[in-house]
């Protein structure tokens, strides 16, 4: 039985070294190009992926309006528009102190120094129209250049005759100016002017405190706002600042 095996296994064929190593490379190349066309896909895909991205992009650059546009965690910048002047000033018709009507191309020309108060007013307008009458007399010559108004703020009490007792205690240039409610609204809030009456426990209806704001406005000859000087700015201050737009 053991020579018959032993016959039968030295018939048999034996295996070739130099036919496996063939076949094994044959399996191997056909594997990679199984592979090349899956990598090919793969990379069309992101390279689809990368461009649909580049193109929402561009589009939403294209539509942000100038100067930028912000966004959670970016920022998209663009050129920087110029800054214009705060819309401040504007038309109105009014009753100077001398009983005549005056508008604002009455002082077209001219610069104006504008304060909004009212006769009335305890420490805050004396001391705002005495800060413009000195700076008025700091400019010398070039105060012929400058009109001082003073627009009154109650003018249920600020008669034309009430300011202009009131007016002559100021500089002899100043222009004190009244008109009805609703004219001293609507200048008052084309200036940016706040204004009300202060609550009272005064029985009389003519004792009252108006709470205004204290702002000096500079308006140059075309009647457009030139700069403001806040409360308590010195008049050499105020007289320097003017010399710099005259």
């Amino acid at each position: 039985m053991d020579e018959k095996l032993k016959s039968e296994a030295a018939g048999a064929p034996s295996p070739t070294p130099g036919k496996n190593s063939a076949e094994k490379a044959a399996n191997t190349t056909a594997g990679n190009k199984a592979k090349v066309p899956l990598l090919k896909t793969r990379l069309g895909f992101i390279v689809a992926v990368i461009a649909v991205f580049a193109g929402v992009a561009i589009i939403f650059l294209r539509t942000q309006p100038p100067g930028g546009t912000q966004v959670p965690g970016i920022t998209v910048s663009g050129p920087k528009q110029p800054q214009t002047a705060p819309a401040i000033g504007g038309p109105f018709a009014l009753i100077d102190h001398n009983g005549n009507e005056v508008t604002d191309a009455s002082f077209h020309g001219k610069f104006m120094l504008v304060f909004f108060g009212y006769t009335y007013c305890p420490d805050v307008c004396p001391t705002a129209l005495t800060d413009i009458s000195d700076a008025m007399d700091s400019l010398g010559d070039a105060a012929e250049k400058i009109t001082p108004v003073f627009i009154s703020v109650d003018p249920a009490r600020d008669t034309p005759e009430h300011l202009k007792e009131y007016a002559s205690y100021f500089h002899p240039r100043l222009v004190a100016m009244t008109g009805s409610e609703q004219a001293i609204k609507t200048v008052a809030k084309s200036y940016r002017v706040y204004y009300a009456k202060a609550k009272s426990e005064d029985e009389d209806p003519d004792s009252y405190l108006i709470d205004h704001s204290s702002i000096i406005y500079l308006m140059g000859p075309d009647g457009k706002f030139v700069t403001h000087f806040s409360h308590g700015t010195e008049p050499d201050v105020i007289a320097q600042r003017i010399r710099e737009y005259l």
